[in-house]
């Protein structure tokens, strides 16, 4: 993965030399995104990072250390930008000897300290008494390089208390600017500290004068008693005497300098604890520093002290030193005890987290903290499920709320679903049929939804960093370069190596814990008996809705994304993976068994509204439904990256195609129940005819009511609509989602649409036929008409022209409600006519010449008059009928017949219109 910044740049260091321990700011450009992104810091050589202190990308403030080189380039590291470069470098200088009382920023070697009893007797005064500017004059610095002091001036040295010291060097290193009057000044101050330096001897003597005085009387009286006597016994006496008068000297002096001196000794062991408390005091104020720091919250600070007292005297043998290193200890013991108790504490962040493993590792903290870390995640992230579903499952259960369950849970949760669920609730399957429902169903967001979101949304924000934890862990990166240089880093990867199986099983464990925690919710028979009682525990009233499942998927395909993009190994999301692909087969089921649901309700919503084409508004609600039934499905249709078809199992395949089919047949069946419900269930008080519609005898509908045969025609008329139109429409539909077996569903629905229309065919053609058929017989022999027996013919008698008038009533009524259906019915009636006809006319034993004169001027009125609906069966019929009768031989019947005919046809010419006016287009079907 390439990194998302330059490399850091140093442009510039201030200042850019001095000795060590030096505070320098720095300055560059991509100097890191935060203190945690600072990795690295060397200046001339030397790991400078921890007195680092990050102010902004573009400077850092540091103290130097001590380096080898003199000179050497300052190297930033980030993690962002890796190892960086520099355009300046910083100059490393010798440090100034300091004296033992002098103040100092640093550590100052004070090894070597003087006894002021022991250096009584020489010549110089102790080091501590010395002058720190021998000149008493300004001191002036100069810039003269060191090395070139050193090489003009070898072996030689700038300190005056130094045996090779050199006055030269020492007046161009201190005072290269200063005038020749004030060295002149200087000069004089000499003379005079060397004038005090012989008073103060001078003092020193006279102070003792009277005890020289004595001792000198003291020789003169035995010298001169040596003199008189000059005898041998007077030799010993007096040497005894001698011997006496020098211890009783000794002893003088003795008394008159034990005040002094034993003053002089306290003062020097007063100096000397002094010196040890003011070499020491770091070591003796660390317990308390420590005790303040940790209130504060430096632990840096702490960290950094605890290193140096541990590498001063942490193996010393001095006592004191070890009694207050263990106290040290203690202070420490309890620091490790109390950062190890917030890195475990939760919730935290992982900022914090890496900074306390960080810190626990610096100070060698026993065990694993990272790892224990690790592990308090897991157990907290799967605590926060558990809680998470117990307290929606208690509120539901409770029914504690009397309103929106959106509205009294915390804002922090409520607030994203509202806005998300009302997107995805308005994808509503029909305006038509959701009319009826409350506008505010879609913010009454259910219980197990609001629990989903609430779930993925915890998950997904605890375990990008609970995995990046993981990661840290696994490339070390938690722990500073302390610990990688005392090898704690290799041996945190050489763990992290061993536990990776274990780490595996935690992120399965979570995963598997959201996906049957949901399938509690959302799911419960997928689940078995024990872990329905441990996930589960909802109050199942009813099955959510396609929409509400629609967004679930929709929330758990984000939440897989966003773990997907943590680079988390696809074997570990493979069973949210499945959990999506049950969601999605069981969002389908759903949305399919809810549609059927609502085309059943459309029965209820027929307006017997019949258009131009003869149709209502049912075939186009019915394709209405399913278009956004399926729209609704979409979504949940698509395969995402990593999903798999929601088709490709086949038993889902065999449940979708049945549904399917279900749906279709549950519309058929509404048809059926409309078409064949009695007149007192049918309210038609709201019924009209679209008034473009061409009806030529007038509406049938100016009672404001609806045959029986009316609806039969209507819903022929909606049939013949759906087989050519709707419902290929609808495969195209299906097809187009994705369904497999689209050409099953169509041919088992399309047999079923036949068989309907066939039965509501035969239906129709019973109420309409059957009478003008009864009626045929009756009105032949009506008055006693006998066929051997008649006059001769004067025209058409009534009854044929009573059926006439009775079969275009039927066209009337046919032509009303769809034009397209007149051929259809029209041939079936005149099939029934002539086939009764043919019969009644085979039943006559015998004709008269003007009986069959007559029979046959009827049938022939009839052919022709309906000659545009007649079908080979018909047009058998009539031939069977005319068979049936005597031919005429005269040429007198033939001319008879043939007027006969004409007058009929012109006396009745308006009535027989509508079997000419529109034959061309009824023909076509």
């Amino acid at each position: 993965m390439s990194r998302a910044r330059q490399p850091p740049l140093v442009t510039g260091i201030s200042p850019n030399e001095g000795i060590s321990w030096t505070k320098v700011t720095i300055r560059g450009e991509n100097l890191g995104t935060g203190p945690t992104d600072l990795i690295g810091l060397t200046i001339c050589g030397h790991n400078c990072l921890l007195t680092a202190e990050w102010m902004s990308a573009s400077k850092i403030v540091c103290r130097v250390g001590q380096a080898k080189n003199d000179k050497g380039d300052i190297i930033v590291t980030t993690k962002s930008g890796g190892k960086g470069t520099s355009t300046v470098s910083f100059k490393l200088l010798k440090p100034e000897k300091i004296g033992i009382l002098d103040q100092s920023a640093v550590w100052v070697d004070e090894m070597n300290y003087y006894d002021m009893r022991t250096d009584r007797n020489k010549g110089i005064p102790p080091l501590s008494l010395r002058p720190a500017n021998p000149l008493g004059i300004e001191i002036d610095k100069g810039r003269f390089p060191q090395k070139d002091l050193e090489s003009l001036f070898p072996g030689m040295s700038a300190d005056f208390t130094s045996e090779n010291f050199s006055a030269a060097w020492y007046l161009i290193e201190n005072h290269s600017t200063t005038s020749f009057d004030q060295l002149k000044t200087a000069v004089v101050n000499l003379k005079k500290q060397a004038n005090k330096k012989n008073e103060g001897s001078l003092a020193y003597v006279k102070g003792g004068l009277s005890t020289f005085f004595e001792a000198q009387d003291a020789l003169s009286a035995i010298h001169q008693k040596l003199e008189a006597d000059g005898t041998e016994k007077v030799e010993g006496s007096m040497t005894q005497k001698l011997e006496n008068v020098l211890n009783r000297a000794s002893n003088t002096a003795d008394t008159l300098f034990q005040e002094v001196l034993g003053r002089k000794d306290k003062a020097d062991s007063t100096r000397n604890a002094l010196n040890v408390l003011q070499r020491f005091k770091f070591l003796f104020n660390l317990p308390l520093n420590i005790e303040r720091n940790i209130q504060k919250g430096d632990y840096d600070v702490v960290i950094n002290d605890y290193e140096k007292a541990k590498s001063l005297f942490g193996k010393t043998e001095v006592q004191v030193f070890k009694k207050y290193y263990a106290e040290v200890e203690t202070r420490i013991e309890a620091l490790r005890e109390l950062l190890l108790d917030k890195l475990l504490e939760t919730p935290s962040t992982l900022h914090d987290q890496k900074r306390y493993i960080r810190y626990l590792s610096d100070l060698h903290a026993p065990g694993d903290p990272a790892w224990q870390c690790i592990g308090a995640q897991h157990q907290w992230i799967l605590q926060l499920m558990h809680n998470c579903k117990e307290s929606y499952v208690k509120e539901q259960k409770g029914n504690s709320l009397l309103h929106s369950p959106m509205l009294d849970l915390e804002s922090d949760v409520r607030a994203p679903p509202i806005g998300h669920l009302s997107q995805t609730a308005s994808l509503k399957r029909g305006s038509s049929f959701q009319s009826g429902r409350d506008d505010a169903w879609r913010y009454k967001a259910p219980q197990q939804v609001i629990f989903v979101e609430k779930l993925t949304k915890l998950v997904v924000s605890q375990l990008p960093n609970f995995w990046k934890l993981w990661i840290s862990y696994v490339n070390g990166s938690l722990f500073s370069e302390t610990a990688e240089k005392s090898g704690q880093m290799e041996r945190s990867k050489k763990n992290a190596r061993q536990r990776q199986n274990d780490f595996k099983k935690m992120i399965q464990e979570v995963m598997h814990s959201l996906v049957k925690l949901i399938r509690g919710a959302l799911l419960p028979f997928s689940l078995r008996e024990g872990e329905l009682r441990q996930y589960g525990g909802w109050e199942m009233k009813s099955e959510l809705s396609g929409q509400w499942l629609t967004h679930v998927i929709q929330t758990v395909r984000l939440s897989s994304e966003s773990l997907t993009a943590l680079e988390i190994p696809n074997d570990m999301l493979q069973i949210i993976q499945d959990l999506i692909l049950d969601l999605r087969v069981r969002c389908i089921i759903v949305t399919l068994q809810h549609t059927a649901e609502d085309i059943k309700r459309l029965a209820e919503k027929e307006d017997w509204v019949v258009d131009n084409e003869g149709l209502t508004s049912l075939p186009s609600q019915f394709e209405q439904c399913i278009i956004h039934s399926l729209q609704s499905l979409k979504t949940v249709l698509d395969c995402k990256p990593g999903e798999a078809s929601v088709f490709q199992q086949q038993k889902t395949q065999e449940d979708v195609c049945q549904l399917s089919i279900g749906i279709m047949q549950v519309f058929i069946d509404c048809l059926e129940q409309l078409s064949t419900k009695p007149d007192g269930d049918i309210d038609t008080s709201h019924l009209s005819v679209d008034v473009s519609s061409p009806d030529l005898f007038g509406s049938v509908h100016e009672d404001s009511s609806l045959t029986s045969e009316q609806r039969v025609l209507i819903a022929l008329s909606n049939c013949r609509y759906l087989e050519r139109h709707t419902f290929l429409n609808i495969a195209e539909h299906f097809e187009k989602h994705g369904f497999q077996g689209v050409d099953k569903i169509t041919q088992v629905s399309m047999e079923s649409l036949k068989e309907l229309d066939q039965r509501l065919f035969e239906m129709y053609i019973e109420f309409k036929a059957d009478p003008i058929v009864g009626s045929l017989e009756p009105g032949i022999y009506a008055g006693y008409f006998d066929w051997k027996d008649c006059l001769v013919p004067t025209g058409v008698r009534n009854y044929l022209k009573e059926a006439l008038v009775n079969i275009i009533a039927v066209h009337a009524e046919v032509f009303t409600i769809s034009k397209d259906l007149v051929p259809r019915v029209m041939s079936r009636v005149v099939e029934a006519v002539s086939e009764e006809l043919s019969r009644l006319m085979q039943c006559v034993s015998s004709f008269s010449k003007n009986g069959a004169l007559q029979a046959k001027l009827e049938i022939c009125a009839l052919r022709d008059t309906v000659a545009i609906y007649l079908t080979p069966e018909s047009k058998s019929s009539f031939k069977q009928a005319l068979e049936a009768l005597p031919q005429l031989s005269s040429g007198t019947d033939r001319k008879l017949l043939e007027e006969l005919l004409n007058k009929f046809k012109s006396s009745m010419h308006l009535q027989l219109t509508c079997f000419q006016a529109s034959s061309s287009a009824l023909m076509k079907t």
